[in-house]
């Protein structure tokens, strides 16, 4: 399907509208651990141990049990913006 092939049809679904920029402004976006991860390509256990968090608390939030605090989501926008200096950063603090 075209661009506008896909907003006509969500246009013509009642139960699907598509969200306004307005609507998208006030959703929060919570970053996935699960895809950050993913896109460095490593396992739950590297990740865990390379980012200094829990491996339980990392399960749980990849599977939806518990939802990052408010701390844990900065954490996490950081991480997926330039994992390698936290990763750097953690390293100087474990010689």
């Amino acid at each position: 399907m075209t661009q506008k092939q896909i907003e006509a049809a969500a246009k013509a679904d009642r139960d699907n509208w598509p969200l306004s920029a307005a609507d998208l402004g006030r959703m929060k976006r919570t970053p996935q651990v699960k895809i950050i991860r993913r896109a460095l390509g490593i396992s739950q256990e590297d990740f865990a141990a390379r980012y200094h968090i829990p491996i339980g608390t990392l399960r749980d939030w990849e599977q939806g049990r518990v939802v990052p605090d408010q701390a844990a989501r900065a954490y996490l926008t950081v991480i997926a913006r330039d994992p390698e200096t936290v990763r750097k950063a953690l390293d100087r603090q474990h010689p």
